[in-house]
């Protein structure tokens, strides 16, 4: 079963690698979406795929790469769209 959510990570999670690492992390778990950083400091990250990889992802989300300090996490689930075939990097 396919599962997607869109989530902001708030706290120290940019100019920490936070996007390259969360690729990595995605791309191990075969997820789809993409990451971006966004205006007010937080990270975006939309990731689709197996219900368990997803809930991988969120967990490491919490917690983020060894630099990043991650305050909480706002997760909204939506539907999958199936329309990525990878998990990109933007802005």
């Amino acid at each position: 079963m396919r599962t997607r959510f869109e989530a902001h990570v708030h706290g120290l999670v940019q100019g920490v690698f936070f996007r390259h690492f969360t690729q990595i992390a995605a791309g191990k778990l075969e997820l789809t979406g993409s990451v971006a950083n966004q205006p007010d400091g937080t990270v975006l990250v939309i990731a689709e795929g197996s219900k368990d990889n997803v809930d991988k992802l969120l967990e490491w989300l919490k917690h983020g790469p060894e630099l990043a300090r991650v305050n909480h996490v706002d997760v909204e689930w939506v539907q999958p769209l199936n329309a990525q075939s990878d998990f990109t990097i933007l802005r």
